[in-house]
């Protein structure tokens, strides 16, 4: 049994273009790593897919000699498509997800009105985490924190000292995440928020996205569970549940949905995956017409 550590190597990645964080977290050079979130560059117009971005994610974990555990996601993104497939296919390692994937699985298999083969029960992913349930990352140990409320299916992962929380909470000038996804209830958020914020104050804060106040500030990653009780502008200390709840369902009916909401969850449901190919040799994605 290796040595246990708390305090988690972090090493962020910017996807401009989806406004998206993503995290190669490791014990020490030449150790052990996971990646959290990771995005597949795509183009609406042309179809095309690119892991241009994903490799500089490869080429760090290589130039640090780590071994790559975990290729985890924090729920099935509504806003970018995952590399999980090409990370575990470049380096090794396991996907995984929260195990409430299939509820979310189950919604859009109907909404996409899915092949007959796809199944709702997340066997596409190579493990699905129980809340609380621990693993180790070399000589971090690591545990799973259920987190619904943006959709049923979001987990947090404190690894080491450093939580990574999805979509969960951003920054403290950005506030919350929206709650109107099939499965999303601003009450399980709340709820999902103050269990996190129980956490002690100097635990390290890694967020998924970012959306700068515009000409206030560059794209941040971190903060702190100590910023984001004294600071955040919708779940501070002192916000009760209904004064947050009526700030969400607000917040959220002025928002349009992300710009690649119908490829990224037909992709993400399947871990990444691409659709199975058609009787010509193409993949195809659906777009639902009146219906999201």
């Amino acid at each position: 049994m290796p040595q246990e550590k708390q305090s988690a190597q972090v090493q962020p990645f910017l996807d401009r273009e989806t406004e998206t964080w993503s995290y190669v977290v490791y014990d020490r050079e030449g150790g052990s790593a996971v990646v959290v979130d990771s995005v597949l560059n795509f183009d609406v117009v042309s179809g095309r897919t690119s892991s241009c971005g994903a490799e500089a994610l490869v080429s760090f974990i290589r130039q640090k000699g780590l071994t790559l555990e975990w290729v985890l996601e924090t729920h099935a993104h509504a806003d970018h498509l995952s590399a999980a497939p090409y990370l575990r296919d470049q380096l090794g390692g396991r996907i995984a997800i929260g195990e409430q994937i299939c509820q979310v699985q189950k919604i859009f298999r109907d909404v996409f009105n899915l092949e007959r083969e796809f199944l709702a029960d997340g066997s596409q992913f190579d493990h699905l985490f129980r809340d609380n349930e621990t693993f180790r990352v070399g000589e971090l140990r690591a545990r799973v924190i259920y987190s619904p409320g943006h959709t049923p299916a979001d987990m947090v992962w404190l690894i080491g000292d450093a939580l990574f929380v999805g979509d969960t909470l951003f920054l403290p000038d950005v506030g919350s995440a929206r709650c109107d996804f099939p499965g999303g209830d601003a009450s399980q958020l709340y709820h999902s928020v103050r269990n996190i914020l129980s956490l002690p104050d100097q635990t390290r804060m890694f967020m998924c996205h970012d959306y700068p106040p515009k000409g206030k500030r560059d794209y941040q990653c971190e903060t702190s569970v100590g910023a984001q009780r004294r600071e955040n502008i919708h779940l501070r200390d002192g916000v009760s549940e209904k004064e947050f709840v009526a700030i969400r369902q607000t917040r959220d009916a002025s928002l349009s949905l992300p710009r690649l909401i119908v490829p990224s969850v037909q992709v993400n449901i399947r871990a990444g995956g691409l659709p199975p190919a058609e009787s010509n040799g193409t993949v195809y994605l659906k777009v639902p017409l009146n219906q999201l």
